[in-house]
């Protein structure tokens, strides 16, 4: 009986936290040429690879990224990945990839610590003062990232790779994560947590918007 009714509570969370997610994230996720204009871009981090490279995924990522400030759609880059071990650095990673694809320096702001997609948000809103963006991610992942913005007080809209769906296991195995990420987004948010690093403000994203 005890596992039956587990197994039912589990069932009953995890479809409560897609219905969430998603409606939370409707009429907000768009194209790279129909995406309302935002200040900033919140790129969400990925693996990077043993050479420094990031992966397909993020490398996708941050194309979206650049292409939105190539056109006007933004004006200053959040990177916000893991850097807990100082021998791996996302937005390092993240940053140069940018800078070596003609988005000047000054426009790319680098958040050391979004360890998770609540940690980003919680951070672009607590610590760089970020009040409208654009979260881009893969768009199996959107709908999360989007909602937990919009909850963590950040006017959020989001713009989805596609294109990384060649590599069919790798984006079957990230759709199927979404499930148990869903309901780990809602406890966060009902739980209300402090992100893992809290700190004193950054005037990064501000300076990159008067650079």
């Amino acid at each position: 009986m005890a596992v039956a009714t587990g197994a039912v509570l589990g069932v009953a969370g995890t479809v409560g936290s897609v219905i969430w997610l998603r409606s939370g994230a409707d009429g907000h996720i768009f194209t790279v040429e129909d995406v309302p204009d935002a200040p900033v871009a919140l790129v969400l981090g990925a693996q990077v690879n043993a050479d420094g490279q990031p992966s397909a995924f993020l490398a996708a990522r941050l194309e979206i990224a650049r292409r939105l400030y190539a056109t006007g759609k933004v004006r200053a880059i959040l990177v916000s990945g893991d850097h807990m071990d100082w021998g791996y650095d996302e937005p390092g990673a993240m940053s140069r990839w940018l800078v070596d694809r003609d988005v000047p320096p000054q426009r790319v702001v680098l958040d050391h610590a979004g360890f998770d997609t609540y940690d980003s948000c919680a951070r672009a809103k607590r610590i760089f003062g970020v009040q409208r963006v654009t979260v881009v991610t893969q768009s199996f992942h959107l709908a999360r990232a989007v909602t937990l913005c919009r909850h963590l007080g950040v006017a959020a809209n989001g713009v989805g790779d596609e294109t990384a769906q060649r590599y069919e296991t790798l984006w079957r195995r990230g759709e199927i994560r979404e499930y148990g990420a869903g309901v780990k987004a809602a406890w966060d948010v009902l739980s209300g947590r402090d992100p893992v690093h809290l700190g004193r403000r950054e005037t990064g994203v501000d300076d990159a918007l008067r650079g």
